[in-house]
């Protein structure tokens, strides 16, 4: 039976290798490949040895740490050193591709085609009938024969690989549809509506002598700027589409130079500190609290009221904080009805970082209830009983006593709650949204944590800018991983002090 699992396993990993194998082939990933080939020779070397090999046991987690902690990380910092975002995607060729596309504009004499539109696993197709009756597949790619098309009405309703959509569905894609354009050597073929498509002639060109891209109508001209992946005008204009290039410590030194940028930063980070800090104590103190309430042996009832404490951990915390956030509603909000208060909760600054707190706190409570609980019955009840007999109090047994002996225990999950309070979207961005915001102003808010404004900057209306959120994240990491080698360290002078 050992012998079939450890083929079964080997057998999984090997197909798991070969389907991964072909895409980053077909990426011209060679790198990446190389990695592949050696991981898998790796785990079949480990596993085949008839020695009892301690790798065995080490290998699974160590691939699972490297694959999905180490390797993100790393793509994010390598990310962070570069411009990447909108304009900013792919190549310089695929840029020029796309700034040729896009300005295609249909003239006399251009062919035209009857337009089906279709799905496949690469996405979004256009399947062509010319005026000859031929049949063609478009992607972003180029244009391409279709053999094999079922034909009627005048237009292609049937391929196979292809889910076509109808005109309802079609429909409901139609800006992607008018955007999608199939590169032709000198244009590309765009959609006219949604049952049409013509051949284009592209207004706009890249010239490899001049390295620049010139408009047939206007004769502008845009040079390459390879320092900043973009083709630059006279006047300093640049074109939408560019190129992903290295910029350095560019992305890095503007988070703390660039006076548009360095002042939201510090100020939400000062924020992001307190709310992590606040979240970490209010929830440590009554979750303690709740469970020293319950820790006395004669108390009746105590599994009913552990069970009532810890419902708020039970539910989903996704839909406890779009519930608060009703709760704290200025004109129906149930706090504001049951106090008689007109408080605009989530309008002010103040009271609307209050109302993220109370919110986490009342969260997060029931985790530090139910580890301070385990933590309490640890403690030998012949400690306590000693300091009573040499005549301490019951807060000075609680503060000499019970209290460094939980910390000790309990550092390194409070570490790890800060940790995870100082990441904590969810909380925000569920309930404010990060508001309030500045007045003319909304790339960062007065709640905002500094991972809700990375996600701002990274998916924002105003256009994503990649590079510069992964040199925000960076930041991130470096400040709760100093936080956290600190604190690691004074628990580990605890515990000297009360081992």
């Amino acid at each position: 039976m050992t012998k079939l699992a450890k083929i079964a396993v080997l057998g999984l990993a090997l197909a798991l290798a070969v389907y991964a194998a072909f895409p980053l082939a077909a990426a011209h990933a060679w790198g990446w490949l190389a990695v592949l080939v050696a991981v898998t020779g790796l785990i079949f070397a480990i596993y085949l040895s008839p020695r009892p090999v301690p790798a065995k046991y080490l290998v699974p987690g160590v691939l699972f740490l490297l694959a999905f902690q180490v390797v993100p990380v790393l793509l994010t910092v390598a990310t962070a050193f570069t411009n990447a975002g909108d304009g900013h995607r792919g190549s310089k060729q695929e840029a020029i591709t796309a700034i040729e596309s896009s300005s295609v504009r249909q003239v006399p004499g251009s062919s035209e085609f009857a337009l089906s539109v279709a799905l496949d696993d690469g996405g979004l197709k256009f399947l062509l009938l010319s005026a000859d009756g031929k049949t063609f597949v478009g992607d972003g790619q180029g244009l391409h024969d279709l053999p094999g098309a079922t034909v009627a009405a005048g237009r292609i309703t049937a391929a196979d690989g292809f889910q076509l959509l109808d005109l309802g569905q079609a429909t409901l894609r139609n800006d992607e549809i008018l955007a999608f354009t199939v590169p032709t050597p000198g244009g590309a073929v765009r959609a006219s509506g949604l049952t049409r498509a013509y051949t284009g002639e592209a207004t706009r060109f890249y010239d490899a002598a001049c390295d620049c891209v010139t408009d047939r109508v206007s004769g502008q001209r845009w040079v390459a700027a390879p320092e900043e992946g973009a083709f630059v005008a006279a006047g300093g204009e640049h074109l939408a589409q560019g190129w992903k290039v290295n910029v350095g410590l560019h992305n890095f030194a503007r988070v703390l130079t660039d006076p548009r940028v360095s002042g939201p930063f510090l100020k939400t980070l000062v924020w992001n500190l307190g709310f992590a800090v606040a979240s970490v104590l209010a929830t440590f103190a009554l979750g303690l609290a709740c469970a020293l309430a319950l820790h006395a042996d004669r108390l009746r009832g105590r599994s009913l009221y552990r069970v009532l404490l810890v419902l708020p951990y039970a539910m989903p915390s996704f839909a406890m904080l779009l519930v608060w956030r009703d709760l704290f509603n200025q004109d129906f909000g149930l706090i504001n009805r049951i106090t008689g208060l007109h408080v605009d909760w989530f309008g002010e600054p103040w009271t609307a970082r209050l109302a993220v707190i109370l919110v986490q706190l009342w969260l997060g409570y029931p985790y530090m209830f139910l580890v301070a609980t385990g933590a309490l019955q640890a403690i030998p009840r012949e400690m306590t009983e000693a300091a009573a007999v040499d005549g301490a109090t019951p807060a000075q047994r609680f503060r000499r006593v019970t209290l460094p002996l939980l910390l000790v225990a309990l550092s390194p999950l409070l570490i790890s709650s800060f940790a995870f309070n100082f990441n904590n979207f969810n909380a925000i961005y569920l309930t404010t949204d990060g508001a309030p915001f500045p007045p003319g102003a909304s790339g960062a808010g007065a709640t905002d944590l500094l991972i809700t404004y990375t996600y701002r900057l990274a998916f924002g209306g105003s256009g994503a800018e990649f590079g510069f959120a992964a040199a925000v994240t960076t930041y991130i990491f470096a400040i709760v991983a100093l936080v956290s080698v600190v604190g690691f360290r004074r628990t580990r002078k605890q515990e000297e002090v009360y081992s």
